[in-house]
């Protein structure tokens, strides 16, 4: 296996309350604190993606909401294109690339029209294969999806469409189990081996998108194939919402920079039988029969 240099995306999704103050302090934060490659958002057109039954219903967990019903808190948390654009365009102020998550056919019009390197396709709307179609035939980026809550058919009509379209090699796949949080004995990272057996050679890349406490997991993800590595991300993890609590804050995405880099860099053979770190300590060191 050849190991590409980790690429970190830090999941903002809504995590800043539909403020764009706090939108705009996860870009810097994770540029500059963190030094990670891309801060990603969400897009929903709500009354798309929620039939009039799902939007008037309570908010599930009402003390997560910001509205009276489930629409309207899905509304507090949309940006507009406008302002998505503008995020674009802060992102690359402080040199971090831009993408968002969109979960329907409006929103990935929209969001084809400014144009980002990359769109990802959450777990929810893999199996939403007009909007993938679409996608492939109107957008030249690398185009992620999430293999969270699929089954092996589903996988393998999604592999077989990018087949079609010849876009395989624009194609990144996630492994990922969709809970928040995870517990680890649901992580299933041997996944990341499955699916690297089976699409390694026939897709760009294998990701993963974890949703579990810590970063010691995604650390296991990258050894077994999955050079972009996703995770949740807040400025802090008791804020009000479904996904803080399931997030890394600044530190931990930094720490988890850090660690990856660290194991890229480790992750080599010996080019020569004795390094010249160790010729020193084996003349003082090693044994010689007298």
């Amino acid at each position: 296996m050849t190991y590409k240099k980790p690429r970190i995306i830090a999941e903002a999704g809504c995590n800043h309350k539909g403020d764009m103050d706090i939108a705009k302090e996860l870009i810097r934060t994770a540029a500059i604190f963190c030094n990670i490659d891309v801060i990603k958002f969400q897009k929903r057109c709500v009354h798309e993606v929620l039939t009039d039954e799902q939007y008037y219903a309570p908010h599930p967990n009402p003390i997560n909401s910001y509205g009276k019903t489930y629409g309207e808190h899905r509304d507090f948390l949309e940006f507009s294109i406008d302002q998505h654009e503008e995020l674009k365009q802060y992102c690359d102020k402080f040199n971090i690339l831009y993408s968002t998550s969109v979960w329907d056919m409006t929103s990935a019009k929209e969001i084809v029209g400014i144009n980002p390197s990359m769109i990802k396709i959450p777990s929810a709307c893999n199996n939403h294969y007009e909007m993938l179609e679409w996608l492939c035939d109107n957008y030249t980026g690398e185009i992620h999806v999430s293999l969270g809550m699929t089954t092996y058919e589903e996988e393998h009509k999604l592999i077989e469409l990018f087949e079609k379209k010849h876009r395989m090699m624009d194609l990144v796949i996630y492994v990922c189990t969709s809970g928040y949080p995870v517990p680890f004995e649901d992580v299933c990272l041997l996944e990341i081996t499955r699916i690297y057996k089976k699409y390694g050679e026939k897709v760009k890349e294998i990701a993963f998108s974890g949703h579990h406490l810590g970063i010691a997991v995604d650390v296991a993800a990258y050894t077994l194939g999955a050079s972009t590595i996703e995770r949740h991300y807040t400025l802090d993890r008791t804020w009000k919402g479904t996904d803080h609590a399931a997030s890394l804050e600044p530190d931990g995405i930094r720490r988890l920079k850090r660690d990856l880099d660290a194991v890229y860099k480790s992750l080599t053979f010996k080019d020569e039988e004795i390094l010249d770190i160790e010729k020193i300590q084996r003349e003082k060191l090693k044994y010689h029969k007298h």
